[in-house]
C-alpha cells in the first residue's frame, strides 16, 4: 500500500523517534508498505517520520539489488574523512543542496526478521544510512547546509511549510 509522504512543516519531522520494541507483523506490513511508497515516489531511502510513524526505522534501495528495511540502527564507526555532495529529500520536494558527511561507516541494526545485521557502508550507502538515520533524530538535511545555501532555499522552505500547514488543518 502506497503511504502519504509527510512534507517539510510537519512536527513528526522534528521528533526523536522511539526505540522499536518488538517486530512483529504490524511492523513487518509497514516496512513493506514503506518500501512499495519509497519505490512509488522513487526514492533512495524512507524513513517511518516521513510516512507520520513515530518509531526508529527506514528503509533503503540504492539500486543495488538489495532492499535494506532497517529498524533500530546504531552507529558503531565514521570515517574522518568528509565527503560534499547533492542530496534531496522525498519530504522536501523540489529542493536539493550539498551536504557533507563522513565518506564511510559501520552500522548495526535488526532486520525485519528480528536479525542482527552489523554492515560496512561508503559512497551512496553511507549516505542514505546517515540521511534516513537523521530523520529518526528529528534533523532534515537542510538542518546541514551551508548558511549561504540556506539563504537561498528559505523561500521554498516556508512555502512548503505554510502549504504543509495548511493542508493538516
Amino acid at each position: 500500500m502506497i503511504m502519504d509522504i509527510v512534507k517539510y512543516g510537519s512536527n513528526v519531522l522534528r521528533e526523536k523517534s522511539k526505540k522499536i520494541e518488538r517486530i512483529d507483523d504490524e511492523i513487518k506490513n509497514l516496512l513493506n508498505n514503506m518500501v512499495e511508497t519509497m519505490q512509488n515516489a522513487q526514492g533512495v531511502g524512507l524513513a517511518a517520520p516521513q510516512v507520520g510513524v513515530n518509531i526508529r526505522a527506514f528503509v533503503l534501495d540504492i539500486g543495488d539489488g538489495n532492499i535494506r528495511k532497517v529498524v533500530n540502527p546504531e552507529f558503531l564507526e565514521f570515517s574522518e574523512k568528509l565527503v560534499e555532495q547533492e542530496e534531496g529529500c522525498l519530504s522536501i520536494p523540489g529542493v536539493y543542496k550539498k551536504v557533507k558527511r563522513p565518506e564511510s561507516l559501520k552500522i548495526k541494526y535488526l532486520n525485519e526478521n528480528g536479525e542482527e545485521v552489523v554492515e560496512e557502508a561508503d559512497g551512496l550507502l553511507a549516505r542514505a544510512f546517515q540521511h534516513e538515520y537523521d530523520h529518526l533524530e528529528g534533523v532534515l538535511f537542510v538542518d546541514k547546509i551551508s548558511p549561504v545555501a540556506k539563504r537561498l532555499v528559505s523561500n521554498k522552505l516556508q512555502k512548503l511549510k505554510r502549504e504543509t500547514l495548511k493542508n493538516s488543518k
